[in-house]
């Protein structure tokens, strides 16, 4: 199932603050960049990023891991709503990965 723009344009508008947001389009699906760091993304109508020891820390409740991106796992972000929430996990996430890669295009 490709997954809808209209979600993705709406988790980019959150995360405006946090940072300069990206997307790219990959096969149906969505891959998110802050400051030029992939952290994860839309998949299957799923907000998704990729589980770092920070992410951990911010939900400590238990992270809900989905094997995606190879096998690797990412955490499932269900609660969209908490605009606050979703910006400090994705900086924490980006924080904690390697230098940048890629040339995502600008979110609108």
């Amino acid at each position: 199932m490709a997954s809808s723009i209209e979600l993705v344009e709406w988790i980019a508008d959150q995360l405006r603050e946090a940072g300069q947001v990206r997307y790219r389009k990959m096969f149906g699906e969505y891959g998110f960049y802050l400051d030029d760091k992939y952290f994860g993304g839309v998949m299957d109508n799923r907000f998704l990023i990729k589980m770092t020891k920070a992410g951990e820390k911010l939900m400590p409740q238990g992270p809900t891991a989905l094997p995606y991106e190879g096998g690797k796992p990412m955490l499932l972000i269900e609660n969209l709503e908490d605009r606050e929430f979703i910006r400090r996990i994705v900086r924490a996430t980006v924080e904690e990965l390697p230098e940048p890669v890629g040339k995502p295009r600008k979110a609108k």
